[in-house]
């Protein structure tokens, strides 16, 4: 099984992808951690470095879920992927996610760190639906039309559960 989910900040990418690890005894890659230099805040990896990473990571490890608002990431994943979900839930849902959404100790060095950051992501999640680019509802949703694979676009809060019930068990 390996599962790609792409959407907006705060609509439950990294939440799901947990959940179908824990479910499916799946490895893990958050795209965040693909993107940006470790350790550095909004400084960006060398594009072809990020890309060469997600390809190595999926072709190599049999089992996984790759998660993340970075469409040119999830398209270097498509080639090893069995199932492509796309998070939609609205904007409200994703910032009523936003809100409470834990420390995230891979990102900020500190609760208080991630907090200064707060109103700006929220400002990133409001303008997804206008924006272009690679984090943009218009590239998300031609990616989507653009996998020829098993795919299923998610507007409510999926859980593995509920994966499971709208998407067959990808082999």
């Amino acid at each position: 099984m390996q599962i790609a989910i792409i959407g907006n900040s705060g609509s439950g990418k990294s939440t799901l992808a947990r959940d179908l690890a824990r479910t499916h005894d799946l490895v893990g890659l958050d795209l965040d951690t693909v993107a940006w230099e470790p350790n550095q805040i909004a400084v960006p990896r060398d594009k072809q470095q990020a890309l060469a990473q997600v390809r190595d990571f999926c072709s190599r490890t049999p089992q996984w879920v790759v998660e993340g608002c970075y469409a040119d990431l999830i398209r270097a994943a498509l080639p090893y992927t069995s199932l492509l979900l796309f998070l939609d839930p609205g904007v409200q849902t994703c910032i009523a996610n936003c809100h409470s959404r834990p420390w995230e100790p891979h990102k900020f060095r500190s609760l208080e760190e991630q907090n200064r950051h707060f109103e700006p992501l929220l400002e990133w999640v409001r303008g997804y639906y206008r924006r272009d680019g690679d984090a943009s509802l218009r590239q998300h949703q031609a990616l989507f039309d653009g996998f020829d694979g098993d795919k299923h676009r998610l507007t409510g809060r999926p859980t593995a559960q509920s994966v499971g019930e709208v998407c067959p068990q990808p082999g």
